[in-house]
């Protein structure tokens, strides 16, 4: 029985091969920035209100003027076809079983994007590397306007990919049949060789450009400082997405979560701010909530649910996902999310002294 997201981890390294699974996993450098996401989310402890009543949660909230089931959507991720023949066809039709929140699809999808706007789904959003190429970029997302996606999302923190270990160690190749559905030309079977050839140096600039080819919302996703932060408000996006590309990118960077305080200070509400990066509880959630995301973003759980039972794989994640956020709100005496604010969290403190007499405890009754 799977019970946690954590279970869906343990039961998809076992269908994955290891090279595989490492490129889903792996991070870049020493992974302490990969590390570093889930434990930032270990340092809070979460202070809960009591006698409030009956609380029935309400989870729902509207981002770029569209409503959302939760403050959760599915964070771009390339190749599901990696975990499940039918890839990012699974994930929409899944995430749309579960609840009406947006899935990211990649640049780098396995699934015509065409294909993914018919599956019945909830919104759809793009995820764009700006490829040297500017003319594939705009066919990109011309074809995904016109198949109705309703956002971009520009990844600003990859100029080339991070030096990831695990990948360079195994000599990472795509299996034969694993390709960008939506690219032509070139040679994607070694992903980090193809980035550092086709990937392209960008500056501000590239945020107007993108505006000037599209009336879609971009947001901007990397962003770890609250200068950065500013200026991309500033340049005209729409939104902004904290993010260290999971751990896969700079080793060395501070976690999301840590990051993000100083960003919604700087952004002061005038775009949404989004998180990404080891959120792994419905508890997790509301953490970023308190220190003022408007929502957040699921990756490597969502390829876990797909690699273990493909499309009700991904239904179950969120659905334990949103159940544990539904159960920590009402626990918590929360009844919507406007009544989150940063007196519901405190830093563990005391978490490290806490973890050594239990475990002095457990070797004494051992």
């Amino acid at each position: 029985m799977r019970l946690t997201l954590g279970d869906f981890e343990r039961s998809a390294r076992s269908r994955l091969a290891p090279s595989v699974w490492d490129f889903f996993e792996g991070g870049a450098g020493e992974e302490r920035t990969l590390a570093a996401n889930a434990e930032a989310f270990d340092r809070l402890w979460l202070r809960p209100q009591v006698l409030r009543g009956a609380v029935r949660p309400e989870t729902a909230i509207t981002i770029l003027g569209r409503s959302w089931d939760a403050p959760v959507a599915v964070a771009p991720l390339g190749y599901h076809t990696l975990a499940h023949p039918l890839g990012e066809l699974a994930t929409v039709r899944g995430t749309a079983a579960a609840a009406r929140v947006p899935v990211v699809i990649s640049t780098f999808a396995g699934r015509d994007i065409e294909e993914l706007a018919t599956a019945g789904g909830g919104p759809l959003w793009l995820q764009v590397y700006c490829l040297r190429d500017r003319a594939m970029t705009r066919r990109l997302i011309e074809r995904a306007e016109g198949a109705g996606f309703e956002a971009l999302v520009l990844t600003v923190d990859t100029p080339h990919m991070g030096r990831r270990l695990r990948d360079l160690r195994n000599g990472f190749r795509l299996p034969a049949g694993i390709v960008p559905a939506n690219l032509e030309g070139h040679d994607f079977t070694v992903p980090a060789a193809h980035a550092k050839a086709e990937f392209a140096p960008l500056d501000w600039s590239v945020v107007e450009w993108l505006r000037s080819i599209s009336p879609l919302p971009v947001l901007l996703k990397g962003i770890l400082t609250d200068a950065d932060a500013a200026r991309a408000v500033e340049a005209g996006a729409d939104g902004i997405v904290v993010s260290n590309h999971g751990g896969r990118q700079l080793d060395g960077v501070p976690a999301t979560l840590d990051a993000l305080p100083e960003i919604v200070t700087a952004v002061d509400g005038r775009v949404p701010v989004l998180l990404d990066g080891g959120v792994r509880r419905g508890r997790d959630v509301l953490a970023a909530f308190a220190l003022g995301a408007d929502a957040v973003l699921v990756g490597r759980p969502i390829l876990h649910g797909l690699a273990v039972d493909g499309e009700q794989g991904v239904t179950d994640v969120l659905n334990i996902l949103l159940g544990e956020l539904t159960d920590a709100m009402g626990l918590a005496g929360i009844r919507e999310l406007a009544d989150i604010g940063p007196e519901l969290v405190r830093p563990a403190a005391c978490a490290d002294e806490w973890g050594r007499h239990h475990r002095a405890r457990e070797v004494l009754r051992g």
